[in-house]
Order: structure tokens, then C-alpha cells, then sequence
């Protein structure tokens, strides 16, 4: 049932990027990160294609469970052009989430992908808001067997809401598709967003934003 899942979530991930992808078309076959490389390029510089191997287009670890042990109670094990270099210029990405009952995944952007998140084990209550001025929720229970798309650049979050552990598989559009966690990047920013600015978008006192910094 679970390689049936994923097969379906790849299936229509794969038809979506033919009509609309966010990256540049490979020119080539493949184009393997050369990680030794230091020339800057967007994406990464292409290794010799003579030098390839089977391991440059595998991945080892799905199968792991990820240690929730954690605050948000959730694990994400990413499969980027940073783990796999055979993903670069292919315009898609994997990851395994887990999550501990009741854990969550925080409100995040993916600034340069779409994602699809299929459930493989549990219940996740999921969801996204669409951009000002609207900020309309858009929100649902997800099943084992579900799966719910999450726009590219929307705000969107998952959440545990059963008694056991929940797993899922998200599917990106793009090889490294960035994520901006909201509360990290906004009360754990470096250096720090002055307090008072903070103060005054959140209309909250300083000393409680204060308390927020604190923390990230």
C-alpha cells in the first residue's frame, strides 16, 4: 500500500512539472553536483558524466524512522540535491516527515517549490493561507492514503492529531526547494530584528517580544 502511495504522489508530481517548472530544463541527461566544485553557478556544476555511478542517484534512509525527540515533536528527513547529487537540475526533492503524537510541522514556506504531502501512517491535520489580503485558511484532516498539495511561497503547516506516530512523504518541485520556518526566521533572525518593529507588527508590549527572541 505504501509504495503504491508514494508511486502516486510521484506520478502526479512528475505530470505537473511537464506542464509548469519553476528551474531551468537540463540540456543533458543528467548533470550530478560536482561538490568539490567551487565555482558558483545557479544550482551546481555538473561532474564529469564519465565519472558516474549507481550511488550518485540513490538514497539510503527512507526506511529510518526520524527522532522526534524535539520541541515540535517532528523529524524531517530531506532528500535535496544536497543528499543525492544525481537530483541536480532535475527539479525535485523528497523528504520523510515524522511526527510524534501530537507533534508538529511549524509554519514554513518553501520559497522555490510546491510541495505534495502523502500520508503513509496516521492522521495529520494540514493546511495553508493564501497571500493578503485575504489570509484565508485552507485546512483538512488528512488520512493514511491522503494527499493535499501546498502552494509554492504559501505559509502552510501539518500537525499530529492522533495517538500514535504519523508519518509522511512530501514531494518538492524543485532540487532545493529552501524552507523559511515563520517563528525561526522571525524571532531568531541574525543579527535580530529590532524589538520595537516587532512590537508594533505583532501589537504586542517589547518585553514579550523580547521573551519571544529568547527562545529561537
Amino acid at each position: 500500500m505504501e509504495k503504491q502511495v508514494v508511486l502516486l504522489s510521484l506520478i502526479a508530481l512528475t505530470f505537473y512539472n511537464l506542464a509548469s517548472a519553476f528551474e531551468p530544463k537540463p540540456l543533458q541527461d543528467f548533470c550530478i553536483a560536482d561538490t568539490n566544485s567551487s565555482e558558483r553557478v545557479n544550482g551546481l556544476v555538473c561532474k564529469n558524466p564519465m565519472l558516474a555511478h549507481a550511488d550518485d542517484f540513490s538514497f539510503n534512509g527512507f526506511h529510518v524512522a526520524g527522532n522526534t525527540s524535539n520541541p515540535f515533536g517532528s523529524r524531517v528527513t530531506p532528500v535535496t540535491v544536497t543528499q543525492l547529487a544525481g537530483l541536480n537540475t532535475l527539479d525535485i526533492s523528497m523528504a520523510r516527515i515524522d511526527y510524534a503524537p501530537w507533534g508538529i510541522s511549524p509554519p514554513q514556506t518553501h520559497p522555490r517549490a510546491f510541495e505534495i504531502l502523502t500520508v503513509l501512517e496516521g492522521s495529520l491535520l494540514v493546511g495553508f493561507i493564501t497571500s493578503n489580503p485575504e489570509n484565508h485558511l485552507i485546512t483538512k484532516v488528512l488520512q493514511k492514503g491522503d494527499a493535499f498539495v501546498f502552494p509554492v511561497g504559501l505559509i502552510h503547516f501539518q500537525g499530529n492529531v492522533g495517538y500514535g506516530d504519523a508519518i509522511a512523504l512530501a514531494a518538492l518541485s524543485s532540487q532545493n526547494p529552501g524552507v523559511i520556518t515563520i517563528a525561526n526566521a522571525v524571532f531568531g533572525s541574525n543579527p535580530p530584528i529590532a524589538s520595537e518593529v516587532l512590537a508594533k507588527a505583532f501589537q504586542i508590549d517589547k518585553e514579550v517580544v523580547d521573551q519571544l527572541q529568547s527562545k529561537f
